[in-house]
């Protein structure tokens, strides 16, 4: 517990994780208002065909904030110290507070996850308060078991930023990938066209837990299944990797 809280207060101490919660609490929100502007004439009318994805696009395609969020957990370990703490990395130091690189890991991703869910809540809010705004009386419905959903999407979201920073000890990359992958161009989208294997894709999966698509695959339970087990298989390969690299190289 002591290590868990020891990287609660690492989290909130970083200056790029308010970043993380600007873009977290906001970005669904404008998303989802634009949204709703551009269908609110299809929706007065009761012709739209996409009244189910209302509000939860916003959701769907904001998640950068806990993208960062996961990043910044692990590449700020690999950040060299000032020349005053002996110019070394934060990485040192944190595995020579916790001994066992699991009991780091688990801390760290623990810490990642409680601040996903409070980010992914403060966004719900943000997304309705905006739908409603928009909408009006035509707001559909948000479903609590769907809202659940994307707290779920987020959560798994951010560990896998988590997990794929802590494979490449490298910020840019996972955080260059995985914010063009949810917010430009998805490649799992991409891909479905090609094969349905692109459909166990994590990204794709995750968002059948809370979205009602044309070309939806999975059910709420099977899509959080198959995103979860991405979640524990990268989190293995990730501490195996972790636990024989040499922190110094």
């Amino acid at each position: 517990m002591r290590a868990f809280n020891a990287e609660l207060s690492k989290l909130f101490s970083l200056p790029g994780i308010w970043l993380a919660f600007l873009i977290g609490a906001f970005s669904p929100a404008v998303i989802a208002a634009l949204d709703s502007i551009a269908q609110k004439e299809v929706i007065i009318a009761g012709v739209s065909t996409r009244l189910s994805e209302v509000g939860y696009i916003g959701l769907a395609l904001g998640v950068q904030g806990v993208i960062i969020l996961g990043v910044l957990a692990v590449s700020s370990e690999y950040l060299s110290e000032s020349s005053e703490s002996g110019g070394g990395q934060q990485i040192a130091t944190s595995l020579t507070v916790v001994s066992s690189r699991l009991h780091f890991l688990l801390s760290k991703a623990g810490a990642v996850s409680v601040i996903s869910i409070m980010l992914s809540v403060v966004a719900m809010i943000t997304t309705v308060s905006a739908t409603y705004l928009v909408l009006g009386e035509y707001t559909p419905v948000f479903e609590w078991s769907k809202l659940l959903g994307a707290v779920c999407y987020w959560t798994f979201t951010a560990l896998l930023a988590f997990g794929l920073t802590v494979l490449t000890k490298n910020g840019m990359i996972p955080l260059a990938v995985l914010i063009i992958n949810t917010s430009f161009i998805s490649f799992s989208y991409l891909l479905s066209k090609v094969t349905k294997l692109a459909l166990y894709l994590p990204d794709r999966a995750g968002i059948d837990m809370f979205m009602t698509m044309s070309d939806s695959f999975h059910t709420p339970f099977i899509g959080g299944f198959v995103m979860f087990a991405w979640v524990v298989v990268l989190f293995i390969v990730a501490a195996i990797v972790f636990h024989r690299r040499d922190v110094a190289s």
